[in-house]
């Protein structure tokens, strides 16, 4: 039971709203501008991805039509205004494979360890590194691609980066170490990210045996 009367307890709460109501009032208000901030961030964020998207839509079309300046002035105006958004990075690969096109490969390696470095998704720097590599590959700076592919976690992009170093190897004159690698990718569960047809091309031209897919597999054993 309280220690004051129903009387005392109506003066003590006067009083203690007295002094503590500006601060009650106040933060109710700090709360509802932190909200409404909260919403204009995201409204706003919204509206710059939608924007970005935009953007990335009509840098694709501008290459699509051969416009490549066209589709580089988007691409850059999306690194200069939407960093944040994966338009950054995937325009930026848009433009990496007009450049590798264009036999422009430093530029395009360039491009590509900048996605490496900054893209927020680890499938995009994934797919960016092993691209790298093979834009190292093509310029015969061949230890600096095996350093490119030297990843501890390639998840489902394991054969790709098998797939590559293969290839890697092979210009190096390491034909062991090549089928090794072709072999390892072919094993894998590729899930369409690479050509099994060509990896089975590039085992027998080592002297090597594919390796049965699981269909062929199930057909013997049945």
């Amino acid at each position: 039971m309280s220690d004051y009367n129903e009387k005392e307890q109506v003066e003590l709460a006067k009083g203690w709203l007295r002094e503590n109501g500006l601060w009650i009032v106040s933060g109710v208000a700090i709360a509802a501008l932190g909200m409404a901030g909260w919403n204009w961030w995201h409204v706003r964020r919204d509206g710059q991805a939608e924007a970005a998207s935009a953007r990335y839509s009509e840098a694709l079309a501008a290459y699509n039509r051969g416009d490549a300046k066209r589709g580089e002035q988007l691409v850059d105006e999306i690194n200069r205004d939407y960093a944040w958004t994966p338009y950054a990075a995937l325009g930026t690969l848009i433009v990496v494979r007009a450049q590798v096109e264009a036999n422009e490969l430093d530029k395009a390696a360039a491009g590509l360890r900048s996605v490496m470095d900054t893209a927020t998704d680890k499938e995009v720097r994934l797919v960016a590194r092993v691209r790298l590599a093979r834009v190292q590959l093509a310029q015969n700076k061949l230890d600096d691609a095996l350093a490119t592919l030297n990843v501890q976690d390639a998840g489902d992009f394991a054969p790709r980066f098998a797939d590559a170093r293969g290839d890697v190897l092979l210009a190096k004159g390491d034909r062991k170490g090549a089928l090794r690698e072709y072999l390892a990718a072919r094993t894998t569960d590729t899930k369409g990210r690479v050509d099994d047809e060509l990896l089975d091309l590039k085992i027998r031209d080592l002297g090597g045996t594919p390796p049965k897919s699981p269909e062929e597999t199930a057909a013997q054993e049945s």
